[in-house]
């Protein structure tokens, strides 16, 4: 059957604060691609644009963020991607929704991808394309490109002050495109007092440095942070940026900072990576606390305005365990395996024990932390905890890995393969996004149909957790992370290291 599309040059028109923008409506939901936000010299602060005449197509997706080396599909079974051109040009979104009338006054849902802060994009995997989960919840549907790694998160400020926020700039887009959102979603049918941020992964780190901008308070009034953002450290001791640098500048010849500014981004990755070689070390892609950014709410506490938003954190039952294979238990947890084989039982009852060296122990524990000192400094507001303890029926039986709950998400699970299981699908995707669409609506999660997820207190660490029969139990896995976490080989994080003359030729997979 033929689906009804309309793309005509005075329709769908919206007005923007700087020029109008013509997108395409397919089955009832308009689609605007690839709208600029904010224009930003190199690691620089980002700025308005100048106002067009005429109208601009947003038929197309922006230019994605530069990445520091070329990827390689891999894992693709279990998350399917997409490429994209790059351009250092990166600060565009996209806008989904089912009206463009200005009184429609819909929630708003921004997405902020995963990937770290170094890789990435809003259009990186299949499962972030937002017409479907607009058409399902009624909702105005966001997702957002900005710098990433040496272009977003280099700090040079104490090389000159123009520099003072560098190490935020991937982060200042970010506000930028919420300012965006702010002052022009309105046109979009949406409603600029009433956004929901969320993000997975790196995208869930974001919502948390969100959370801790004060310049980003009132932009937005829900969070979900998935997989991401909870819990702090974990990837070595931190680098002086300044030491890289120097020796940036050695390897280049130059003798200013101010000439990285204006040399190609291969070159300036090329110099980068000779330098962490040379140094035997290397940066690890973040926002740096300088007062613009306040810190982690795990170790200076959480700002007046985070505490004041309702916020969802969330994990996959096996997380980057889910993507290895299994092994042997009593190797892995160092003769201690029949004290955490029972306690795996306790937790997932259901679960073959084969899957116990595949348990999470990354980001669950920071959960389970991050919303305790959460629940303590304001019980007014409320927190909630879920985790996806789906297994899949692929490769025999995989464990929800790190992306598995976004398709459910997005209501997108009909273009995974791997999230269609029949019987099961539709309940756990009805719930899930449902429960999203819900949060954006009232701050609550729950809807008809769902068992009730009761919020994370002190007095009752409740995690809703999604699977063949969703359901919501106080400290579950209590007795399992703590088991885990204290007899398990340490995680060994490859993906951040230092790659050499011939890997950053070659590229690297990506597994996100």
């Amino acid at each position: 059957m033929a689906r009804k599309f309309i793309s005509n040059p005075d329709y769908p028109v919206v007005e923007t604060q700087w020029g109008k923008v013509r997108g395409f409506e397919l089955d009832g939901v308009f689609s605007f691609r690839g709208i600029q936000y904010a224009k930003a010299e190199r690691f620089m602060m980002p700025e308005d644009l100048e106002p067009w005449e005429g109208v601009k197509d947003a038929t197309n997706y922006g230019c994605t963020a530069p990445t520091m080396g070329n990827p390689i599909p891999s894992g693709e079974i279990l998350i399917p991607h997409r490429y994209w051109p790059e351009n250092e040009t990166c600060q565009f979104l996209n806008v989904w929704t089912k009206s463009i009338d200005k009184e429609a006054k819909k929630p708003v849902v921004v997405w902020y991808h995963g990937g770290g802060y170094a890789d990435g994009s809003s259009l990186e995997q299949v499962a972030y394309e937002g017409d479907a989960l607009a058409e399902y919840g009624d909702v105005v549907v966001v997702t957002v490109n900005h710098r990433l790694n040496i272009l977003g998160f280099l700090d040079l400020s104490s090389y000159d002050k123009k520099y003072f926020n560098s190490a935020n700039a991937g982060m200042a887009d970010i506000v930028a495109s919420l300012k965006w959102v702010h002052n022009n979603i309105a046109g979009f049918g949406g409603d600029p007092e009433n956004v929901l941020i969320f993000g997975q992964s790196g995208g869930g780190g974001k919502v948390c440095t969100l959370l801790q901008i004060p310049e980003a308070a009132g932009l937005f009034h829900k969070a979900i942070m998935m997989s991401g953002g909870a819990g702090t450290g974990g990837f070595g001791e931190p680098v002086d940026h300044k030491v890289v640098v120097d020796v940036m500048l050695e390897e280049l010849g130059f003798d200013s900072v101010d000439k990285l500014a204006k040399i190609p981004y291969s070159l300036l990755t090329k110099a980068y990576n000779r330098a962490c070689r040379k140094i035997g070390k290397m940066l690890f892609w973040e926002p740096k606390a300088n007062g613009w950014y306040i810190g982690h709410p795990q170790e200076v506490g959480f700002s007046e305005y985070a505490k004041k938003v309702p916020t969802i954190v969330s994990s996959c039952l096996a997380e980057f365990g889910g993507m290895g294979a299994a092994q042997d238990p009593a190797e892995y947890y160092q003769g201690h395996q029949d004290e955490v084989i029972d306690a795996f039982k306790k937790a997932y009852p259901d679960k073959d024990v084969s899957l116990v060296t595949k348990v999470d122990t990354m980001a669950r524990p920071g959960i389970i932390d991050f919303l305790s000192v959460r629940a303590a400094s304001n019980p007014e507001t409320k927190g909630y905890s879920y985790v996806l303890g789906l297994v899949f029926d692929v490769n025999g039986g995989t464990p929800a890995w790190h992306c598995a709950d976004i398709p459910f998400m997005f209501h997108n699970a009909y273009r995974v393969g791997n999230c269609n299981i029949e019987g099961v699908t539709d309940k756990i995707e009805d719930d899930m996004a449902g429960a999203l669409v819900a949060f954006a609506y009232t701050g609550d999660p729950n809807h008809e149909g769902m068992a009730e997820w009761r919020p994370f207190t002190e007095e009752d660490h409740a995690t809703m957790i999604f699977d063949r029969e969703t359901a919501c139990k106080a400290d579950h896995d209590k007795e399992l992370i703590e088991m885990a976490g204290k007899y398990a080989k340490p995680f060994s994080f490859d993906f951040f290291s230092i790659p050499s003359e011939d890997e950053e030729e070659e590229g690297r997979a990506w597994m996100y």
